[in-house]
């Protein structure tokens, strides 16, 4: 049975004087694989930061397995499981590979942090053979493999990702889609931002789309993916 997992409610978010979401709600189960699209400029990243606690909202409610959250530190939030890659990456080039991963890993047990490596270094095989490389050294793809892996070494209950594919090639930015529905069918939950939107889409159970700070329609992921609004404002069908 699926259970409630992400609640936003009438989220207004302000840079100085100008508003950057206005009244946005979202729901997400523990199920799903929540995307959101729209335009550079839209809100996107802000509705991420604002869950993330990296943006305070003016006004509004974030509940996270029935918790308020939006009045937390970003240490809290990600103590109780939301854990974000943000878009460019932002790893330590100067770190190995495995440092970095370590860096994701601070908040467990010893024990339990071998274990994830495994699980990390299954998922991302290239990441094991460059355990000892310098972050800033790996490719392009390779630096997001490790971006997420790094994010999955915290444990995760829910992973945000913004613009995991971002300036990749199309090649390798589905390679990053293949590894994001594996963890999905694995049980993680995932809520994605993209520009990439037929791709995302496609592997979406649901989908919200955002404009001008405000969201404006909201289905399943193929539902969405058929609009002819969207195709005509993000496809050019």
């Amino acid at each position: 049975m699926e259970q409630m997992l992400l609640r936003v409610e009438k989220l207004n978010v302000f840079y100085d004087e100008l508003q950057a979401l206005i009244d946005v709600s979202i729901q997400m189960h523990d199920q799903d694989l929540l995307v959101i699209i729209g335009s550079n400029g839209a809100g996107k990243t802000t509705l991420l930061r604002s869950i993330s606690g990296l943006h305070r909202p003016h006004s509004g409610e974030i509940f996270f397995l029935g918790d308020s959250i939006e009045k937390r530190g970003t240490d809290q939030i990600c103590l109780r499981g939301i854990i974000q890659v943000p878009e460019g990456r932002k790893l330590f080039p100067r770190m190995t590979v495995r440092e970095n991963l370590e860096m994701g890993a601070y908040l467990q047990d010893a024990k339990r942090g071998r274990e994830t490596f495994e699980e990390v270094f299954h998922l991302f095989p290239i990441l094991r053979s460059r355990a000892r490389q310098m972050a800033g050294t790996l490719s392009g793809g390779e630096q997001q493999m490790l971006a997420v892996g790094r994010a999955l070494m915290a444990k995760p209950k829910l992973l945000m990702l913004d613009e995991p594919t971002l300036g990749l090639s199309p090649k390798v930015a589905s390679e990053i889609y293949v590894i994001l529905q594996k963890l999905h069918k694995g049980g993680m939950p995932l809520l994605l931002v993209s520009q990439d939107v037929l791709q995302a889409l496609k592997i979406a159970t649901r989908a919200f789309v955002i404009e001008n700070g405000s969201i404006v329609m909201e289905g399943e992921g193929r539902t969405v993916l058929e609009d002819p609004r969207v195709k005509e404002a993000y496809l050019g069908i």
